[in-house]
């Protein structure tokens, strides 16, 4: 099977028209997947490269949900050592080893992060910390993943950590805990790499295309843009919704929890070299992040709150903004106040409901496959460290619910798009290369030698970068550029800033060079 390309990976208005076309004609595929989120996306993903037909839709976007709200981390799976779930912890280690050595190496690499330790620190605690650090390094050799991916904790004395995390409070500072794990570049950039390249295998990729109703044998579905309903016959059917795949699939139960963060000037912390974590207080394995981004901004979380409604789009509370707040200042010289942040935002976890406990801070992350009395799969719980081993359990049993014609799993070994040998170039930038990998320059000729066009919009961000959106990466109006193909709307300003230039990126897609 030809690997694909720059080209027939490519998402946008004209593909989608075409799909829409081929779906009216009453095709019946092997797989369709309903939800785009990373799940969704890398389910689609693995299917195709087996050499199934495919369907992935999404009642909005790629990456709308929970996949765009999370911590942008490729955890090792520390925590879930801390709880006890080996399990876990050592799957999250070994899917973090395929993300940054194989399947998405260009976003995802490594982040050094700082604890540090003050003398009010207790010994025991500091022991315990070093303990699981050391414990995580263990998970990292077992996992396979070397040194220079991934270099191994260690103590470090107090001018280092200063030096790595200036904002930390000097006074009583007796060192700090070094160690590291996987940053993605942008979390909904991985889900639209998945699902170009789902694309690119074959896979129709259906935004803004909404299932209304699922038996195990097809769905009704609603063009979300026209009205327009339409049925699809399939052999197997996977609800991947997260959150809201028990809308879909009734007998599946969730408890959602809704994590917070918050979004600083990285100068107020004094911009960081490091990320900064911070024992959230009176708790045994749960910590505040504060997490550099590269672009002069600081997201820092998270919190873990049971929620009762499921919105499209959750609103980040007050008092998750104080307790992220306060957490941090714990460490600071200077604490934080209100007025230092300048954005917020909060995701939903689809955790799946458990008995014998009452916090969904220690409901289990273990994502499950399961199958409804009418033939319909639903893949949910996880995390999105693990999605690609969670999409490989979800297409085993899809294939064998309904004896599909599939090879082995690839996904192991698959590159993403922009996956290959980024260009070195000195007319590239670094940081289209750190987000974009080899299809950097691709961006880059967006400008069609306008240098207008290679000028920030707003955050860093291009307006080549939007018009890139547009024509390869399925990006439909405004909020499809702002808030997920690039992350300007995480501060209201920037994303006031942006409108316009999105704007004309889209009606510069109606142009020849956006036919796809």
């Amino acid at each position: 099977m030809t690997r694909p390309t720059e080209h027939t990976a490519s998402l946008n208005a004209a593909r989608r028209a075409r799909s829409l076309d081929w779906l009216a004609t009453g095709p019946t595929v092997d797989l369709l997947v309903v939800g785009a989120g990373v799940t969704g996306a890398g389910i689609a993903l693995d299917a195709a490269s087996r050499g199934l037909s495919v369907v992935l839709v999404d009642r909005h976007d790629l990456a709308f949900g929970t996949s765009r709200w999370s911590s942008k981390l490729a955890h090792g799976g520390l925590r879930y050592l801390a709880s006890g779930d080996v399990g876990i912890a050592y799957e999250s280690a070994r899917e973090r080893g395929i993300l940054m050595s194989r399947t998405a190496p260009h976003l995802v690499r490594a982040l050094p992060m700082v604890l540090p330790l003050h003398t009010r620190t207790s010994h025991a605690r500091a022991l315990w910390t070093r303990a699981g650090f050391l414990a995580g390094d263990a998970l990292r050799v077992g996992a396979r993943v070397g040194a220079r991916t991934l270099p191994p904790s260690r103590r470090i004395p107090a001018p280092l950590t200063l030096a790595l995390a200036p904002a930390v409070r000097a006074d009583g500072l007796r060192g700090g805990q070094l160690s590291f794990d996987g940053q993605l570049t942008d979390d909904a950039r991985l889900v639209v790499a998945l699902a170009r390249t789902a694309a690119g295998y074959g896979a129709h990729v259906l935004t803004r295309c909404g299932a209304l109703e699922l038996t195990g044998d097809g769905a009704a579905l609603r063009d979300e843009l026209t009205g327009a309903r339409m049925e699809i016959r399939a052999r197997s059917v996977v609800n991947a919704a997260g959150v809201w795949a028990g809308a879909l699939v009734p007998d599946v139960t969730l408890r959602p929890s809704r994590g917070t963060h918050v979004v600083l000037p990285a100068a107020r912390l004094g911009s960081p070299r490091a990320a900064l974590t911070v024992p959230v207080p009176g708790e045994s394995s749960r910590f505040v992040f504060a997490l550099p981004q590269g672009d002069g901004r600081i997201y820092a979380g998270l919190t873990d709150e049971p929620v009762d409604t499921v919105p499209d789009i959750p609103e980040a509370p007050e008092e998750d903004i104080d307790f992220l707040l306060r957490t941090l200042s714990g460490a600071l010289a200077t604490p934080l106040a209100r007025q230092d942040v300048i954005g917020a935002f909060a995701g939903l976890r689809p955790l799946l409901e458990s008995t014998g406990t009452s916090r969904t801070a220690d409901l289990s992350r273990r994502h499950a496959v399961l199958t409804s009395p009418d033939g319909v799969i639903t893949a949910v719980g996880g995390k999105l460290t693990a999605y690609r081993a969670m999409a490989e359990d979800a297409v085993d049993a899809a294939v064998a619910r309904a004896g599909l014609d599939a090879g082995p799993c690839r996904t192991q070994a698959l590159a993403l798009v922009g996956a290959g040998t980024a260009p070195t170039a000195p007319d590239v930038p670094a940081r289209l290369r750190a987000r974009y990998g080899s299809e950097s320059a691709a961006v880059l000729a967006q400008a069609h030698g306008d240098p207008d066009l290679l000028k920030p919009v707003a955050a860093q961000v291009t307006a080549a970068e939007l018009h890139f959106a547009v024509r390869h990466e399925g990006a439909l109006d405004e909020s499809d550029l702002l808030d997920r193909r690039t992350r300007i709307g995480l501060v209201e300003a920037d994303r006031d800033r942006a409108l316009a230039a999105a704007r004309e990126a889209l009606v510069a897609a109606e142009a020849p060079a956006g036919a796809g």
